[in-house]
């Protein structure tokens, strides 16, 4: 008899501990849904999800274990009720059950429904028997019709997710390849660059005039006719001063 019972203890102490883990796991979704559903993206809700469910996968696998001793063959029965605040059991439940009172063991010890929902059960069961072939597939269809719009809203949701993050992610370009290229060949070989006239070349340029090399300021071309002692060249273009006594445009 010891045996069993301390069989029992060591499973009621590893079951608590994988609920406690399974509680906590849903806390932590539910308070990340909460407060954190505007920076969560689906690949984090898929984690937590398949971590929950894997503790739910160990949690069944521990009960149905062979050394785990079959709790539905067990009864929980009070041993002494007081409606006085009693401070070990609010640290058990975590602050939910102040007092073992006789109002509350028929709603934590019970092995049955509420009677109430009992008789809603009840109800759902004689109909779901009365219904025809054809109504069960007319509902079968509707139900994969609401399923399937609900899987296209998922699925567009996510694509807005991962599209979003991926333009969070990727950085704007500042530079151009081929302004690069055309900087380095530039640079290189001098492409693009207008050409420097050599001193002491001619160069033709437009109205059949040409220019000579200019020497520094102040001195003089031999190669140059008609400077004067001066180093300036006579103007080639004529002036012709009209009669003064002619009305200016502007003149009243």
């Amino acid at each position: 008899m010891q045996r069993e019972e301390k069989q029992l203890e060591v499973a009621l102490d590893a079951i608590i501990l994988r609920v406690n883990d399974l509680k906590y796991a849903i806390g932590s979704m539910v308070a990340k849904l909460e407060n954190e559903y505007e920076t969560m993206n689906w690949p984090q809700f898929l984690d937590n999800f398949a971590l929950i469910s894997g503790q739910l996968t160990a949690l069944s696998k521990m009960l149905a274990h062979d050394k785990s001793p079959p709790l539905r063959n067990l009864t929980v029965l009070p041993l002494h009720l007081t409606p006085e605040r009693d401070e070990e059991l609010v640290r058990m439940t975590e602050g939910r059950i102040p007092a073992f009172s006789h109002a509350i063991v028929p709603d934590y010890l019970r092995t049955k429904l509420d009677p109430e929902i009992e008789h809603k059960m009840h109800v759902l069961e004689q109909k779901a028997v009365a219904m025809t072939m054809e109504q069960y597939q007319k509902q079968v269809a509707t139900y994969t019709k609401v399923v399937g719009h609900v899987w296209e809203l998922v699925s567009k949701m996510r694509e807005e997710w991962e599209s979003e993050g991926g333009a969070r992610g990727a950085t704007a370009q500042t530079s151009s390849m081929a302004d690069t290229h055309a900087l380095v060949a530039a640079i290189a070989m001098g492409k693009g660059l207008k050409p420097l006239v050599p001193q002491g070349v001619q160069q033709n340029v437009p109205g059949g005039m040409m220019v000579a090399p200019v020497g520094p300021p102040g001195s003089m071309n031999p190669n140059q006719p008609g400077m004067g002692p001066m180093g300036k060249a006579p103007s080639a273009i004529k002036t012709n001063i009209k009669a003064g006594n002619q009305m200016h445009p502007y003149g009243r």
